[in-house]
């Protein structure tokens, strides 16, 4: 079963590039790895003009896109479930999710501004630690803290984390 760990903070806090970064030395330590994104606003679109993108427009429910190195599906969903898209990738060692900060899986808050540090207080039942650039900042949630750009310490609390939990 996967280990599902998701990334909360509001636009610009930096998850995407955390993730991103994740993403690489984690594969670098051999995990297999998928990152799921909640596009909460519906503003995804497929690569405009791509054969894709036609028949998604066209009305299709289901396109599936075979490539030498992967597949692409866009699948139209009224209410797509988190817990569903996990199911799905169970086979691999590590789902990153970024958003979906109201649902109840284990969080690292994100955060550049005191403002976006604010915002977090709201989901912090469900935070491990946080990430920022800013100057440590008093107890923080009383939670580990890391520096945005301390990929490898983030990712050892990420297998430490994951090592001790009891399922």
């Amino acid at each position: 079963m996967a280990h599902c760990l998701g990334f909360a903070g509001f636009s610009n806090s930096g998850k995407t590039t955390l993730i991103a970064k994740l993403v690489v030395e984690m594969k670098h330590r051999g995990y297999r790895i998928a990152v799921m994104k909640h596009d909460a606003h519906g503003h995804y679109k497929e690569a405009q003009g791509a054969d894709s993108t036609v028949f998604v427009e066209t009305g299709a429910d289901v396109v599936v896109t075979l490539s030498p190195n992967g597949v692409h599906i866009y699948e139209k969903k009224e209410t797509p479930s988190l817990e569903e898209q996990l199911a799905a990738y169970a086979h691999l060692d590590y789902i990153f999710v970024e958003g979906f900060k109201r649902e109840k899986h284990p969080k690292i808050g994100v955060y550049r501004t005191i403002e976006q540090r604010e915002l977090l207080k709201g989901v912090a039942a469900s935070l491990l630690a946080v990430a920022t650039d800013l100057s440590i900042l008093g107890d923080d949630f009383a939670l580990p803290q890391f520096n945005l750009d301390d990929i490898r310490g983030i990712a050892d609390f990420i297998e430490q984390y994951f090592m001790n939990c009891q399922f």
